[in-house]
């Protein structure tokens, strides 16, 4: 629906207060809005909508239901009434990413944080109280639900209410099958992970937790050893699968299926499983090759595995037609989305054991729900019951530290496991201290930690104007002296190791081959890509300066005046994009990187085509034709939330000159652990604004923690 139905001219006085009462001034004030680019016009649409069936609907609930769909945009699954009230700049984010900079100075009074000035919780609640509207229990039909001060959209009360029904009914389940006996674990656990020091091995603890729950999480940061953690599980569940442990019937090994929520995550999956499941010491089983061979390699999206519908949100596996595995295990957990994971536990078969694995400190998905934070938010004092600690320490033989043990323990409690040691950061790593100050919330250790000198961080101070510095971050992957004028400071990056896009941009013209080489043009698009993944600067935002947009023009421009592009039109060779939207016709899935190439041959008009890593993790390309790319941009940036599930040798983590909502401690973890080998942190509002970041949390709007913070956990 288009807002040009309900636009008031601007040039007519209009008196925002009104908008809190009448429905119809509230359409206008929507309107207003999204000619202003502060909202998007859909949510604008959605109060209209309203307004137009019910005609006495309160300006507030107008106002509400625009927010909430507004809130679902940005994640949140609800909109939470009283942290509203209390700050609508930060909760609401509005104007979009809390840009002040391009309002007008007749905006002021338009602006939420001034329209809903003196509202009270109970008027705004009150004003919710109309029956065909909403509901306030859930019950009926109506488009919305308000429980405890949340408003939903009721499809997504639904979710959030079948997520907890799904999880508490297996949960339930493990505790009324009985658990496995410990006794016949204990070496399968001994064997498959070695004792290495004194310190409790928690991914043997996880491990166990595991073999002995229909629902687990394993979450911890990046080198903590999910990957390493689920294959030793899956070997013992297969091992006992085949070794016949039923009691009845021939052994049959189990119906595995290893999923991820993007392309990207899949193929990163698939690259580390194959590794791991070769690396397996299985020497205990007796039928040790035919376990190996029972664990599965091969990755799947989780689209791919439910069968997405054209043109639908539904899927062809559902509670009517469940998937036929027995494990299912879903790797960058973080990044499934409520709606996502309501549609993985509705396809589940009731038999059939879940694991979940991410970190639970990253950011959440793009869609609305943070559901492994919210799941995982006691993750870090465990809370294990004093049986849960019996069970595990005598099925494992490791000793759970008192501090974890909690005879209040819930039941979800129970199901998660957090791996407490990376081994992929060093003691000696900038990168790792770094991620462990932001995740504690220690701001004040950062500028500390970035001036010891670790050869593996930088910092990069950058200028308000001028693009020497982003030109010598983007283009060559370092900043030196040489690059900074006046009392600027910048960290001078460690030679040649790190590098920037002229790399990729060299091996794709050095590499190049002479002729039309089916094998050696995969084999140079392979360079090509990987040399791409060598380098990725990343961005917090979308808009402004140093959002993407911004970004992506301005190194677009550097690029060419280093001859190293040539866009002159809208696709050139070295055009890197990214895709937007699943498109189950090309095998391309959101979040896959693709390089456009010129292929050899004679011709005026290059042959240009896009070249993509098969997602089965092979040396294989996907080529296709620019003109097939309906949803793809630019990447020379990317958002830090769009770059998760993905890994960068060099990754420059690119911050604005101001505080936005959009700048949280989630968002800088996440971008710093992007980084493999090299990081340079690069902010336009200098330390400070860093520590502030640190400083803000995530808190996307949801009930899941609300139900499972009684013992029952039984939602509504």
């Amino acid at each position: 629906m288009s807002t040009q139905f309900f636009v008031v001219p601007n040039d007519i006085p209009f008196d925002a207060s009104r908008a809190l009462d009448s429905a119809q001034d509230a359409v206008q004030l929507l309107a207003r809005w999204v000619e202003r680019g502060w909202l998007r016009e859909i949510d604008a649409a959605f109060g209209h909508f309203l307004a137009q069936e019910v005609s006495d609907a309160s300006g507030l609930l107008i106002l509400a239901s625009a927010f909430a769909s507004h809130q679902l945009g940005r994640g949140h699954a609800c909109l939470e009434l009283k942290a509203t009230l209390k700050d609508p700049t930060f909760v609401l984010s509005l104007p979009l990413e809390g840009d002040f900079s391009e309002t007008e100075d007749d905006d002021g009074a338009l602006l939420p944080s001034n329209v809903l000035k003196g509202v009270t919780l109970a008027r705004w609640e009150k004003a919710l109280t109309h029956p065909s509207l909403v509901s306030v229990d859930g019950a009926g039909d109506t488009p919305l639900v308000c429980i405890e001060s949340r408003l939903y959209l009721r499809r997504y009360w639904r979710y959030e209410q079948d997520v907890c029904r799904a999880i508490q009914k297996r949960i339930a389940s493990s505790t009324e099958d009985g658990t496995p006996e410990h006794a016949s674990l204990k070496h399968a656990f001994d064997a498959l992970f070695p004792a290495a020091n004194a310190e409790a091995d928690w991914q043997k603890l996880a491990c166990a937790l595991a073999a002995k729950s229909a629902f687990s999480i394993v979450t911890g940061g990046p080198g903590t050893g999910k990957t390493t953690t689920v294959v030793k599980l899956l070997a013992l569940l297969q091992a006992q699968a085949l070794g016949g442990g039923a009691s009845s019937g021939e052994a049959r090994a189990l119906r595995i299926c290893l999923a991820a929520p993007t392309g990207k995550a899949a193929a990163r999956l698939n690259e580390s499983i194959a590794g791991a499941v070769a690396r397996l010491p299985l020497q205990v089983f007796e039928n040790a090759e035919a376990v190996r061979a029972a664990i599965p390699t091969a990755v799947t999206t989780l689209h791919r595995l439910l069968g997405t519908v054209p043109n639908s949100r539904r899927f062809r596996h559902h509670a009517g037609r469940p998937l036929s595995l027995d494990v299912l295990v879903i790797d960058e957990a973080s990044m499934v989305d409520l709606e996502m994971m309501n549609a993985v536990l509705a396809a589940l078969p009731p038999q059939a054991r879940i694991v979940l694995l991410g970190d639970k400190d990253q950011l959440a998905s793009v869609e609305a729900g943070a559901v492994l934070g919210e799941l995982c938010e006691r993750a870090a004092v465990a809370h294990y019951t004093p049986a849960t600690q019996a069970w595990l320490e005598q099925a494992s033989g490791e000793r759970i530290d008192a501090n974890y043990v909690d005879a209040a323990g819930r039941p979800l409690d129970q199901a998660i496991a957090m791996l407490r040691k990376s081994h992929r950061f060093s003691s000696a790593s900038g990168i790792g201290q770094l991620a462990e100050a932001v995740n504690a919330g220690e701001g004040g250790k950062i500028a500390k930690i970035i001036g010891q000198g670790y050869d593996d961080i930088a910092w990069v101070a950058l200028p308000e104007r001028g693009d020497a510095v982003l030109k010598a971050l983007a283009v060559e992957g370092a900043v030196q002296e040489a690059d900074v004028t006046g009392d600027l400071f910048a960290g001078v990056a460690a030679g040649g190791a790190r590098r920037g896009y002229r790399h990729y941009l060299e091996v794709m013209c050095n590499q190049r081959p002479a002729h039309d080489d089916a094998d050696a043009l995969d084999a140079w698009a392979h360079a090509v890509l990987s040399a791409h993944g060598e380098f990725q600067l990343l961005s917090a935002l979308r808009r402004g300066p140093w959002g993407v947009e911004g970004l992506n023009r301005r190194i677009a421009r550097l690029l060419q005046d280093e001859g190293l592009i040539h866009a002159g039109a809208e696709w050139y060779a070295g055009r890197p994009v990214l895709v937007t939207q699943n498109d189950y016709e090309l095998g391309l899935m959101n979040g896959d990187i693709g390089i456009t190439l010129a292929l050899p041959g004679a011709g005026y008009k290059p042959r240009l085509r896009v070249a993509f890593a098969a997602s089965d993790g092979t040396a294989r390309i996907r080529w296709v034709l620019p003109s097939r790319l309906q949803a793809v941009e630019t990447v020379f940036a990317l958002t830090v939330h769009k770059s998760q599930g993905s890994e960068f040798t060099h990754a420059a983590l690119v911050l604005p000159e101001k505080l936005n909502p959009v700048l949280t401690r989630e968002l800088v973890y996440t971008g710093i652990t992007r980084a493999r080998s090299f990081l340079t942190m690069a902010s336009a509002g200098g330390m400070a604004l860093v520590e502030q970041a640190v400083q803000a949390r995530v808190q996307r709007a949801s009930g899941l923690s609300a139900v499972f913070s009684t013992a029952g956990g039984e939602p509504d």
